[in-house]
Protein backbone atom coordinates (compact mmCIF):
# COMPACT_ATOMS: atom_id res chain seq x y z
CA UNK A 1 0.00 0.00 0.00
CA UNK A 2 0.85 3.78 -0.67
CA UNK A 3 1.22 5.90 2.45
CA UNK A 4 2.07 9.21 1.68
CA UNK A 5 5.48 9.98 0.08
CA UNK A 6 6.10 6.06 1.19
CA UNK A 7 4.94 2.45 -0.09
CA UNK A 8 5.17 -0.43 2.25
CA UNK A 9 5.94 -3.95 0.44
CA UNK A 10 5.32 -7.21 2.17
CA UNK A 11 7.19 -10.06 0.32
CA UNK A 12 4.99 -13.22 0.33
CA UNK A 13 6.10 -15.79 2.48
CA UNK A 14 8.75 -14.83 4.60
CA UNK A 15 9.11 -15.11 8.33
CA UNK A 16 11.75 -12.89 9.16
CA UNK A 17 10.24 -10.08 10.53
CA UNK A 18 12.56 -7.47 8.59
CA UNK A 19 10.52 -8.17 5.50
CA UNK A 20 8.23 -5.25 5.69
CA UNK A 21 10.62 -2.80 3.18
CA UNK A 22 9.82 1.31 3.54
CA UNK A 23 10.30 2.94 -0.15
CA UNK A 24 10.99 6.23 -0.48
CA UNK A 25 11.23 8.13 -3.97
CA UNK A 26 14.49 8.61 -5.28
CA UNK A 27 14.67 11.98 -7.30
CA UNK A 28 16.82 12.84 -9.90
CA UNK A 29 17.58 16.01 -11.96
CA UNK A 30 14.87 14.55 -14.83
CA UNK A 31 12.42 14.20 -12.42
CA UNK A 32 11.72 17.75 -11.92
CA UNK A 33 10.66 18.41 -15.78
CA UNK A 34 7.52 19.89 -16.63
CA UNK A 35 4.55 17.73 -18.23
CA UNK A 36 1.65 18.27 -20.37
CA UNK A 37 -1.55 17.59 -19.14
CA UNK A 38 -2.68 14.19 -20.45
CA UNK A 39 0.44 12.42 -21.22
CA UNK A 40 2.52 9.85 -19.74
CA UNK A 41 4.85 12.00 -17.36
CA UNK A 42 8.76 11.02 -16.55
CA UNK A 43 7.75 11.26 -13.24
CA UNK A 44 4.83 9.22 -13.39
CA UNK A 45 7.07 6.47 -15.30
CA UNK A 46 9.81 6.28 -12.89
CA UNK A 47 8.06 5.78 -9.57
CA UNK A 48 9.14 2.89 -6.67
CA UNK A 49 10.82 -0.02 -7.36
CA UNK A 50 9.62 -2.38 -4.48
CA UNK A 51 11.65 -5.68 -4.50
CA UNK A 52 9.95 -8.88 -3.04
CA UNK A 53 11.91 -12.08 -2.11
CA UNK A 54 9.86 -14.15 -4.39
CA UNK A 55 8.12 -11.46 -6.92
CA UNK A 56 8.93 -7.86 -7.39
CA UNK A 57 6.53 -4.83 -7.78
CA UNK A 58 6.71 -1.26 -9.43
CA UNK A 59 4.47 1.10 -8.76
CA UNK A 60 4.49 3.13 -11.88
CA UNK A 61 1.39 5.65 -12.38
CA UNK A 62 -1.13 3.50 -11.07
CA UNK A 63 0.01 0.18 -12.54
CA UNK A 64 2.27 -2.58 -11.38
CA UNK A 65 4.68 -4.13 -12.58
CA UNK A 66 6.62 -7.43 -11.82
CA UNK A 67 9.80 -9.02 -11.58
CA UNK A 68 8.84 -12.97 -11.34
CA UNK A 69 11.63 -16.19 -11.92
CA UNK A 70 11.07 -17.76 -15.45
CA UNK A 71 10.84 -21.05 -14.17
CA UNK A 72 7.29 -19.99 -12.28
CA UNK A 73 5.75 -18.57 -15.67
CA UNK A 74 7.35 -20.17 -18.66
CA UNK A 75 3.61 -20.53 -20.29
CA UNK A 76 3.11 -17.47 -20.23
CA UNK A 77 6.56 -15.98 -21.80
CA UNK A 78 7.25 -18.48 -25.27
CA UNK A 79 5.02 -21.34 -24.44
CA UNK A 80 7.93 -23.84 -23.56
CA UNK A 81 10.73 -21.54 -22.49
CA UNK A 82 12.17 -18.37 -22.22
CA UNK A 83 15.36 -19.09 -24.09
CA UNK A 84 15.94 -21.94 -26.51
CA UNK A 85 13.73 -20.88 -29.72
CA UNK A 86 13.62 -17.44 -31.46
CA UNK A 87 11.54 -16.38 -34.28
CA UNK A 88 13.51 -13.79 -35.63
CA UNK A 89 16.67 -13.61 -37.48
CA UNK A 90 18.44 -11.59 -36.25
CA UNK A 91 16.22 -11.83 -32.74
CA UNK A 92 17.49 -8.71 -31.07
CA UNK A 93 17.01 -8.51 -27.11
CA UNK A 94 18.83 -6.92 -24.15
CA UNK A 95 20.24 -8.51 -20.94
CA UNK A 96 20.39 -6.59 -17.59
CA UNK A 97 22.15 -7.15 -14.88
CA UNK A 98 19.75 -6.05 -12.01
CA UNK A 99 22.14 -5.48 -9.57
CA UNK A 100 25.00 -3.24 -11.07
CA UNK A 101 23.48 -0.28 -12.45
CA UNK A 102 24.40 2.38 -10.18
CA UNK A 103 21.70 5.13 -11.61
CA UNK A 104 24.85 7.79 -12.87
CA UNK A 105 22.10 7.96 -16.27
CA UNK A 106 24.52 8.21 -19.27
CA UNK A 107 22.25 5.42 -20.93
CA UNK A 108 19.28 7.48 -20.36
CA UNK A 109 21.91 10.74 -21.68
CA UNK A 110 23.01 8.73 -24.44
CA UNK A 111 19.86 8.01 -25.44
CA UNK A 112 18.41 10.99 -26.05
CA UNK A 113 21.37 12.96 -27.85
CA UNK A 114 21.25 9.52 -30.29
CA UNK A 115 17.54 9.52 -30.52
CA UNK A 116 16.91 13.62 -30.24
CA UNK A 117 14.17 13.15 -27.20
CA UNK A 118 13.03 16.37 -26.28
CA UNK A 119 12.92 17.62 -22.31
CA UNK A 120 9.79 16.02 -21.36
CA UNK A 121 10.32 12.52 -23.15
CA UNK A 122 12.07 9.39 -22.54
CA UNK A 123 12.67 6.21 -24.06
CA UNK A 124 14.64 4.39 -21.07
CA UNK A 125 14.00 5.06 -17.20
CA UNK A 126 15.74 3.86 -14.22
CA UNK A 127 13.22 2.88 -11.59
CA UNK A 128 14.79 3.09 -7.95
CA UNK A 129 14.03 1.77 -4.76
CA UNK A 130 15.77 3.08 -1.02
CA UNK A 131 15.66 0.02 1.31
CA UNK A 132 14.85 1.98 4.73
CA UNK A 133 14.98 -0.02 8.85
CA UNK A 134 18.69 -0.22 8.71
CA UNK A 135 21.46 1.80 10.22
CA UNK A 136 21.97 5.43 7.68
CA UNK A 137 25.60 4.66 7.30
CA UNK A 138 24.32 1.47 5.49
CA UNK A 139 21.73 2.85 3.46
CA UNK A 140 21.02 0.40 0.89
CA UNK A 141 19.66 1.96 -2.79
CA UNK A 142 18.93 -0.41 -5.83
CA UNK A 143 17.90 0.85 -9.31
CA UNK A 144 16.39 -0.90 -12.48
CA UNK A 145 16.80 0.12 -15.97
CA UNK A 146 13.70 -0.14 -17.96
CA UNK A 147 12.85 0.33 -21.28
CA UNK A 148 10.19 -0.94 -24.13
CA UNK A 149 10.37 -4.71 -24.26
CA UNK A 150 10.18 -5.54 -27.54
CA UNK A 151 7.63 -8.27 -27.01
CA UNK A 152 7.15 -10.62 -29.18
CA UNK A 153 3.04 -10.19 -28.64
CA UNK A 154 3.30 -6.50 -28.16
CA UNK A 155 -0.22 -5.59 -26.50
CA UNK A 156 0.85 -1.89 -28.70
CA UNK A 157 0.30 -3.38 -31.64
CA UNK A 158 -3.09 -4.95 -31.24
CA UNK A 159 -4.63 -2.11 -30.13
CA UNK A 160 -3.25 1.06 -32.22
CA UNK A 161 -6.31 1.97 -34.96
CA UNK A 162 -3.89 3.10 -38.01
CA UNK A 163 -1.95 0.29 -37.92
CA UNK A 164 1.38 2.98 -37.07
CA UNK A 165 2.90 0.26 -34.39
CA UNK A 166 3.74 -2.44 -35.90
CA UNK A 167 6.49 -5.20 -35.19
CA UNK A 168 9.26 -5.52 -37.72
CA UNK A 169 8.85 -8.61 -39.13
CA UNK A 170 12.24 -9.05 -40.16
CA UNK A 171 14.26 -8.85 -36.26
CA UNK A 172 11.05 -8.33 -34.42
CA UNK A 173 11.62 -5.11 -33.01
CA UNK A 174 8.28 -2.97 -32.38
CA UNK A 175 8.47 0.11 -34.84
CA UNK A 176 6.56 3.03 -35.03
CA UNK A 177 5.56 4.48 -38.36
CA UNK A 178 5.37 8.58 -37.45
CA UNK A 179 2.99 9.11 -40.95
CA UNK A 180 0.56 7.00 -39.69
CA UNK A 181 0.08 7.92 -36.04
CA UNK A 182 -2.75 10.20 -35.15
CA UNK A 183 -1.99 10.50 -31.35
CA UNK A 184 -4.63 8.49 -30.30
CA UNK A 185 -2.60 7.18 -27.32
CA UNK A 186 -4.06 4.37 -27.41
CA UNK A 187 -0.73 2.20 -27.31
CA UNK A 188 0.39 4.32 -24.19
CA UNK A 189 -2.18 2.77 -22.46
CA UNK A 190 -2.03 -0.30 -23.51
CA UNK A 191 2.08 -0.84 -23.01
CA UNK A 192 2.22 -2.83 -19.78
CA UNK A 193 5.79 -1.25 -19.29
CA UNK A 194 4.96 2.56 -19.66
CA UNK A 195 7.51 2.82 -22.13
CA UNK A 196 5.89 5.53 -24.64
CA UNK A 197 5.46 9.00 -24.54
CA UNK A 198 3.80 11.43 -26.84
CA UNK A 199 6.50 13.26 -28.84
CA UNK A 200 5.16 16.98 -29.86
CA UNK A 201 7.66 18.07 -32.27
CA UNK A 202 6.54 14.86 -35.12
CA UNK A 203 3.41 14.69 -33.15
CA UNK A 204 3.42 10.81 -32.99
CA UNK A 205 4.01 8.80 -30.46
CA UNK A 206 7.64 7.64 -29.96
CA UNK A 207 9.95 4.89 -27.66
CA UNK A 208 12.94 3.03 -27.72
CA UNK A 209 13.48 0.85 -31.28
CA UNK A 210 17.18 -0.47 -29.91
CA UNK A 211 18.13 2.37 -31.79
CA UNK A 212 17.61 0.39 -34.99
CA UNK A 213 17.02 4.16 -37.43
CA UNK A 214 20.32 5.62 -35.83
CA UNK A 215 22.69 2.89 -35.74
CA UNK A 216 22.07 -0.80 -36.55
CA UNK A 217 20.91 0.05 -39.66
CA UNK A 218 23.81 2.31 -40.08
CA UNK A 219 25.94 -0.86 -39.07
CA UNK A 220 26.69 -0.47 -35.75
CA UNK A 221 26.18 -3.51 -33.76
CA UNK A 222 25.56 -1.99 -29.94
CA UNK A 223 22.72 0.22 -28.39
CA UNK A 224 23.55 3.85 -27.30
CA UNK A 225 22.44 3.06 -24.05
CA UNK A 226 24.54 -0.27 -23.52
CA UNK A 227 27.68 1.35 -25.26
CA UNK A 228 27.33 4.02 -22.94
CA UNK A 229 27.03 1.87 -19.33
CA UNK A 230 30.08 2.35 -17.28
CA UNK A 231 28.99 -0.76 -15.04
CA UNK A 232 28.35 -3.07 -17.18
CA UNK A 233 24.40 -3.53 -16.36
CA UNK A 234 23.57 -3.61 -20.18
CA UNK A 235 24.23 -6.36 -23.02
CA UNK A 236 22.36 -6.30 -26.48
CA UNK A 237 22.41 -8.78 -29.13
CA UNK A 238 21.04 -11.63 -31.39
CA UNK A 239 19.62 -14.46 -29.61
CA UNK A 240 19.49 -16.23 -32.93
CA UNK A 241 23.62 -16.06 -33.07
CA UNK A 242 24.16 -18.74 -30.83
CA UNK A 243 28.00 -17.20 -30.22
CA UNK A 244 26.66 -14.22 -29.27
CA UNK A 245 28.08 -12.76 -25.88
CA UNK A 246 23.84 -12.11 -24.91
CA UNK A 247 23.31 -15.50 -25.94
CA UNK A 248 26.11 -17.36 -24.06
CA UNK A 249 25.07 -15.24 -21.29
CA UNK A 250 21.24 -16.07 -21.01
CA UNK A 251 22.03 -19.99 -21.91
CA UNK A 252 24.24 -20.35 -18.84
CA UNK A 253 23.03 -23.63 -16.82
CA UNK A 254 20.66 -23.22 -13.40
CA UNK A 255 19.97 -19.74 -14.00
CA UNK A 256 17.00 -17.67 -12.72
CA UNK A 257 16.04 -15.22 -15.59
CA UNK A 258 13.77 -12.64 -14.80
CA UNK A 259 11.15 -10.19 -16.92
CA UNK A 260 8.72 -7.64 -16.35
CA UNK A 261 5.48 -8.46 -15.87
CA UNK A 262 5.10 -11.90 -17.57
CA UNK A 263 1.67 -11.99 -16.86
CA UNK A 264 0.77 -9.40 -19.23
CA UNK A 265 1.31 -12.72 -21.86
CA UNK A 266 3.50 -9.80 -23.87
CA UNK A 267 6.58 -12.18 -24.20
CA UNK A 268 9.02 -9.22 -23.45
CA UNK A 269 12.79 -9.57 -25.25
CA UNK A 270 14.55 -7.87 -22.35
CA UNK A 271 15.43 -9.92 -19.80
CA UNK A 272 16.92 -9.37 -15.77
CA UNK A 273 19.98 -11.25 -14.40
CA UNK A 274 21.15 -11.26 -11.04
CA UNK A 275 24.81 -10.68 -10.59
Amino acid sequence: MQVGRYIVCTPAKVNKPEANIKMKRLKTKRDRRTDNSGEVSFKERRRFLCLGFKITSVFVGGSILSLVPVPEVKSELLGVSVVGTYPYQPHYAMLIYKDRCIDCERCIEACTQTNNIPSYGSRNIILSRKKTGIAASKMIREFLPALCNQCNRPPCVRVCPTRATYKDKKNGIVMINESLCIGCKACMTACPYNARYYNREIQAVDKCDFCYHKRLQNGDTNTACAEACPAGALFFGDLSEHKSEIYKLLHKPEQTILVLRPESGSMPNVFYLQG
